[in-house]
């Protein structure tokens, strides 16, 4: 989860001022946390309370989004998704935009296997983004997500998505000339999970994932929950690498959503607070 909400921060400033290089501040003085984090944050919570009560995960989704987006009314939800959010739509509404995919990280860290962080991603999905491209979006990344977090290599996540309908036979050097802002998931997923497959360490994953442009704060959060998982599993010097990002974030994230994130990536704080890479 903290992966995905970093990329967010990070992408704030270039959603709507696309920067076509990896060279940039990671963190400028206007970042800020946007619907992205928002409903990550309400997700994970619908998934812990589910785990530890047994409730129904679409109901308690519904009610932790809704909750969450009284506390942050401004976040930059879509149209439609605000309607939803206010309770003027009261049924998902067939869509297959990106925000299903956007809030799926917390499938991936909290599952016990791999089907069940797609029946997460599908269930969570489901509540707004009931189309199919909708699902796809969110159960690809919520898989692609714990496959990292289970030790599968670059070559098994790229095959699983692979396997999800995506084609994934371009770089992102061939597309970022042309590429432009579209907030589906058929056009933003397979970018961000890109990203993440040429990235060398999870910093060099958020910067290729803004740097193609389009709805950047978006497609790096994506990234952002999978480079995660895998870099700390895979690079050794992970810890010294995201500790200066960690410290530095504390500047944009919320005080309420500080514990969800310490709930659900338990070593929050001590990368914060350990010296030791």
């Amino acid at each position: 989860m903290i992966g995905s909400v970093l990329g967010d921060i990070a992408g704030s400033v270039y959603e709507f001022n696309n920067i076509k290089t990896t060279d940039f501040p990671f963190f400028s003085p206007t970042c800020f946390v946007t619907d992205d984090s928002v409903m990550t944050a309400a997700v994970a919570e619908a998934i812990l309370l589910h785990r530890q009560l047994g409730l129904e995960l679409a109901d308690l989704t519904v009610r932790c989004m809704r909750a969450w987006g009284n506390v942050f009314p401004d976040a930059g939800y879509g149209g439609k998704f605000h309607l939803w959010l206010s309770g003027d739509i009261e049924d998902a509404y067939y869509s297959y935009g990106n925000g299903s995919a956007m809030r799926a990280s917390p499938c991936a860290d909290l599952a016990d296997s791999l089907d069940q962080a797609l029946s997460y991603a599908q269930i969570t999905a489901a509540v707004t983004h009931n189309h199919p491209e909708g699902i796809r979006g969110a159960k690809a990344v919520a898989g692609a997500g714990f496959l990292a977090r289970a030790g599968e290599g670059k070559d098994g996540i790229r095959r699983f998505t692979e396997s999800c309908g995506y084609d994934l036979s371009f770089t992102l050097d061939e597309i970022r000339p042309s590429y432009s802002f579209n907030e589906t998931c058929q056009e933003s997923v397979p970018q961000a999970i890109c990203a993440f497959l040429e990235s060398k360490d999870y910093e060099h994953a958020i910067r290729l994932a803004i740097s193609i442009g389009g709805d950047s704060d978006t497609i790096a959060a994506i990234t952002g929950g999978i480079a995660w998982q895998y870099y700390k599993k895979n690079d050794p010097h992970f810890c010294g690498n995201v500790r200066a990002l960690l410290c530095a974030a504390q500047a944009f994230l919320p005080d309420s959503l500080l514990p969800l994130i310490c709930a659900v990536d338990d070593d929050f704080l001590p990368l914060i607070v350990n010296n030791n890479p």
